[in-house]
């Protein structure tokens, strides 16, 4: 296989956790896979389908991300096809034509066409060797983007017993991982887990103060790079699109306001590199498969970490260095709160705001802001990561192991069935009814804290959690658990070091991200000529070729096809068709730079 993945889709290597997939899928095993955005999820399937002998059939949830998925397959030779509302009758009768004729080695549909019976049928009479479900979140109802029409492909493994199913998520939390396996039913599958971690990008919050002024200061930071900036509502969208418009910016607007066509015409020309920055509500970026987006901006606070998770993970695809800013307004948490107490559902509005408080202590974290995201998902490290704000700008540290051990010891004492503010207010030494009514201001650890501050101790339950000794279960109410790393703190084997808190916020300028070093004018060249080529195919730049395959080039400068052969994402079908090109201009480029006149 490592072969095909070179001749195929240009890569000399597997990314992490890709040959373990890839070779259960093969042996037609169930498949649940967790890989960051940009971690080569796609491949685990693509690979696996060009050597299974009927069909391998997506369930992908918007149209546009079938589009860009099946233009980019084509790209590299590969028999793709996609079957949706945008196409006509004879389109979609000619994509059956080719299903019937064993032409297609991937088919994409949507859940709603999947099971429709007269399909179903079709697919019965041809054969399935794989289904792949992509976005497999959305089938769990602890999943931040829960559709019902998702829920219903559990009949998957009634219809077709014996097929093999892939579930692939890219933002799962442990209790939506266990819903989506069993919902799906999936049989002895294979289960990779891997990091969520995605070290490209550099992670900063700036508390807001002059919110426009801030994000004028950042984009001008960015040379016209593609951005995306999200906004909670539409109002907000229209108005930073118009102020961002008359200040020279490339940018456009897309909520759930401007009706379809309009929304096409503007992710269209944001994925041809035609406008550069997209404000946005949330209805945006699913279905953005651009690999070559920079940065993300949230002007207002997301509702979930697993929200944040993914929005920020659609820059940086290519693997190259990127940047997500939060500008964080504690009003934020009360205009969130006041919202969710008109939510009809109170169970719904429940879970929802204790993934809110989640995402709030994100924002107002000391502790490195990778950490805080790798722990929330189950991924329990102790390193800061370096790239970050809080690491670039660290707070002051102190001891903390004696103050943990307090707060610890009270979350145990409490019988680990109570909420982050209920332990507070036993440390705290509250007499509140509630507490004496528990008899819980009869424990050893009642008022051992009454001399810090409510916030301050907020501060330091969050800072432990963001550690991973602590977890807040948001299945039973919120109350903290315990986890494996608590025990050789709270005895003493483990010092930690923590951060005092800060109680205000700071208001720095992040620091200007490195760039990669390439050269800069070879790389712009790169560019124009991909964007011209895109034009000519009719598909977006990235089609073509990433980021990241220019970057390359610009170090390997390839003049000949066994080094063209050599860059990172050039396979034999992309040689054959855009090798000369890009070959040409490397040499031009070369012979301009030797060029004394030119010195």
């Amino acid at each position: 296989m490592l072969p095909a993945l070179k001749q195929t889709f240009g890569y000399d290597t597997w990314r992490e956790g890709q040959a373990e997939i890839i070779g259960a899928a093969m042996q037609q095993r169930d498949c649940f896979v967790l890989l960051p955005t940009g971690g080569g999820k796609s491949l685990c399937y693509q690979l696996p389908a060009l050597h299974l002998p009927k069909v391998t059939l997506v369930v992908s949830p918007l149209m546009s991300l079938m589009k860009d998925q099946v233009d980019a397959l084509k790209a590299n030779g590969i028999a793709a096809e996609f079957i949706n509302s945008s196409l006509s009758r004879d389109a979609v009768q000619e994509v059956f034509t080719q299903l019937y004729d064993g032409r297609l080695k991937l088919l994409y549909v949507a859940p709603e066409r999947l099971l429709q019976p007269n399909f179903i049928a079709r697919l019965q009479e041809v054969g399935v060797s794989l289904f792949a479900i992509d976005e497999a979140h959305c089938i769990s109802q602890w999943g931040h983007d829960f559709r019902p029409d998702y829920m219903a492909l559990a009949q998957l493994k009634q219809r077709f017993p014996d097929t093999p199913v892939m579930a692939l998520t890219a933002t799962a939390d442990p209790g939506t991982q266990q819903d989506i396996l069993q919902q799906l039913d999936l049989n002895n599958p294979l289960i990779y887990r891997g990091s969520f971690d995605r070290p490209n990008i550099r992670y900063t919050v700036q508390e807001k103060f002059r919110p426009l002024e801030q994000l004028l200061a950042y984009l001008k930071q960015q040379e016209n790079n593609s951005g995306i900036i999200y906004c909670s509502s539409r109002r907000k969208v229209d108005e930073l699109t118009a102020q961002l418009a008359e200040r020279g910016f490339r940018v456009a607007a897309y909520h759930a306001g401007y009706d379809a066509t309009q929304r096409d015409q503007v992710q269209d020309a944001f994925k041809r590199d035609d406008i550069s920055i997209i404000v946005a509500t949330v209805a945006f970026g699913m279905g953005v498969n651009k690999p070559n987006i920079r940065f993300v901006v949230h002007f207002e606070l997301p509702r979930t970490i697993e929200a944040y998770y993914q929005e920020t993970g659609r820059a940086g695809r290519d693997g190259v260095a990127a940047e997500a800013l939060l500008l964080f307004d504690p009003a934020d948490i009360a205009r969130m709160k006041r919202w969710l107490e008109a939510e009809d559902n109170p169970q719904r509005a429940e879970v929802a705001w204790q993934r809110f408080q989640s995402m709030a202590a994100f924002a107002e974290a000391q502790t490195c802001r990778r950490l805080v995201l790798l722990n929330y998902f189950g991924e329990a490290r102790q390193q800061p990561c370096g790239n970050c704000d809080i690491c670039l700008n660290p707070p002051q540290q102190f001891d903390g192991t004696q103050t943990a051990q307090q707060a610890l010891s009270c979350v145990y004492r409490v019988g680990q069935n109570y909420g982050l503010h209920h332990v507070i207010e036993v440390l705290r030494g509250s007499q509140n009814h509630k507490i004496q009514e528990l008899g819980h201001d009869k424990l050893s650890t009642w008022g051992l804290g009454k001399q810090l501050s409510h916030d301050y101790w907020l501060s330091i339950f969050r800072q432990l959690i963001h550690f991973g000794l602590l977890q807040q279960d948001i299945t039973q109410h919120s109350v903290l658990r315990l986890l494996p790393a608590a025990r050789p703190v709270l005895r003493g084997e483990h010092p930690l070091q923590l951060a005092v808190p800060r109680l205000q916020a700071s208001s720095k300028t992040p620091a200007k991200l490195g760039q990669q070093k390439h050269d800069k004018v070879l790389f712009a060249r790169l560019r124009t000529l991909r964007k011209a080529i895109a034009e000519r195919d009719d598909v977006p730049p990235f089609v073509v070729f990433s980021d990241a395959t220019l970057i390359d080039m610009c170090h390997k400068l390839p003049t000949d096809n066994a080094a063209m052969l050599a860059v990172s994402g050039v396979g034999f079908t992309k040689l054959s068709r855009y090798g000369k090109d890009f070959m040409t201009e490397i040499g031009d480029y070369l012979a301009d730079s030797r060029n004394p006149l030119l010195e």
